[in-house]
């Protein structure tokens, strides 16, 4: 199995599943979650999809603050930058930056040619790392500034990360082989073969390369490239590697749907996490070095408690409540968990990310007051019913209101479709 899935799948669209773990998951998303990053304070995420948008969460309210659609395929990466801003790349070629809350990026990274897998900022936040399957990696001066192009791989580039004191870049490819980049002085660059290809890098903070891919082995490897260690992670391919930043504990995800937590100290398989089943795409500590998130196939963003293997669901401290609890049972329900990220029912309960859907029947496309919408829906003149909206998700946005910044949702079965008619018919009147 190759990172080559993301692109084969991106199209691929789920019919909403009905939430288990509801309160401590984050759904919003049309497609397979591919990015995972969380803010230094641990109160914000972004996230990216296969349905080509990248998701601005509250991890303390768990919701969708903001929807960012600039990208034209799968967002395969996203990092938080040292100034606060974000920065998204895709399967598109296009690096984004962000500044949280306004609706198009500040600016555009344009010069790899083929998709970019992986992002990372340097230590000092002066440079974005970019890996890429056009067989490079490239530097990018954030204030400004000609690129550094970074040459010698056979295959896709999958995985970069920076060395804690910045002084070197650390690349994985599919040509089995991790390259060392030192950005300064006369040192070479230092090449190590591995024996499988390889999807992801991670390096710990005292220096120390944790690299895994298509073998389910983790490699464990010092700052000169000497394998240390192998822990044998999972039976089928790792897709993302993530390491604690207290540099305790690896998190390494799967095709099958589980993530092994490893004791990098003791190189002993702490936990597996086990979820649906599905591939998992995206993995991220919290700065508590002790929660973890992952985002996978089924569109969720779970949270974990890595230390005790067990997910985190009802009754976490804090936790809103269930705002669907009301309408347990009802089908319409279960297709609207799908939504309820991103949108609220009721007129006192404001906005999210998406607008208000109450009062929707009988209101003109992007209308709704104090709402900010794209461009091309407030040239619309579309009229909300129960026949636009069921066709909305039968054909999608993208294909029915162009220009929207809504992620990608379909929803297949007429009959589901039904359901979320009839279930909006009675929950939105004002």
């Amino acid at each position: 199995m190759m990172l080559w899935i993301k692109r084969f799948a991106a199209g691929l669209l789920l019919l909403p599943l009905a939430a288990g773990i509801a309160q401590a998951q984050l759904r919003g998303h049309g497609g397979p979650v591919s990015a995972l990053a969380i803010s230094p304070d641990g109160k914000r995420a972004i996230s990216g999809s296969f349905d080509t948008s990248a998701i601005r969460w509250s991890l303390e309210r768990n919701v969708a603050e903001q929807v960012m659609r600039f990208h034209d395929a799968a967002v395969n990466a996203a990092v938080y930058l040292k100034d606060g801003r974000i920065a998204t790349a895709g399967a598109d070629a296009h690096i984004a930056i962000w500044t949280p809350g306004r609706q198009e990026p500040d600016k555009v990274l344009d010069g790899h040619s083929g998709p970019i897998a992986s992002i990372a900022v340097s230590p000092d936040g002066a440079t974005l790392a970019s890996a890429s399957w056009d067989l490079t990696v490239r530097l990018w001066p954030l204030k400004g500034g000609t690129p550094r192009v970074l040459e010698g791989n056979g295959q896709n580039v999958n995985g970069v990360a920076f060395t804690p004191d910045g002084s070197s870049v650390v690349s994985a490819g599919y040509d089995a082989s991790l390259r060392i980049w030192p950005l300064s002085g006369s040192g070479g660059e230092i090449i190590r073969k591995l024996p499988t290809p390889l999807n992801a890098v991670a390096v710990a903070p005292d220096g120390e390369i944790v690299t895994a891919g298509a073998s389910g082995k983790v490699f464990f490897l010092s700052p000169k490239g000497e394998v240390r260690a192998e822990v044998e992670a999972s039976a089928t391919p790792i897709i993302a590697i993530v390491v604690s930043p207290d540099g305790k504990r690896v998190a390494a995800a799967g095709i099958r749907g589980s993530v092994a937590v490893i004791d990098r100290m003791n190189r002993k398989l702490e936990h597996t996490l086990v979820g649906p089943g599905l591939p998992v795409w995206s993995v991220a500590f919290f700065p508590d070095n002790r929660t973890l998130l992952t985002g996978g196939t089924d569109r969720m963003i779970r949270r974990w408690d890595a230390v005790s293997g067990e997910p985190i669901g009802p009754g976490v401290v804090d936790a809103p409540s269930d705002s669907l609890a009301a309408y347990a049972g009802d089908p319409g329900a279960q297709v609207f968990r799908a939504c309820v990220a991103c949108h609220t029912l009721t007129p006192d309960e404001g906005s999210k990310a998406g607008p208000s859907l109450a009062g929707i029947f009988g209101r003109k496309i992007a209308t709704l007051a104090g709402y900010n919408f794209s461009p091309a829906l407030k040239q619309m003149n579309i009229v909300w019913t129960p026949e636009t909206v069921s066709k909305l998700f039968e054909v999608g946005p993208m294909v029915y209101t162009p220009g929207t910044k809504m992620p990608e949702q379909k929803i297949r079965s007429a009959q589901d479709r039904k359901a979320l008619i009839e279930f909006l018919e009675k929950t939105t009147r004002k």
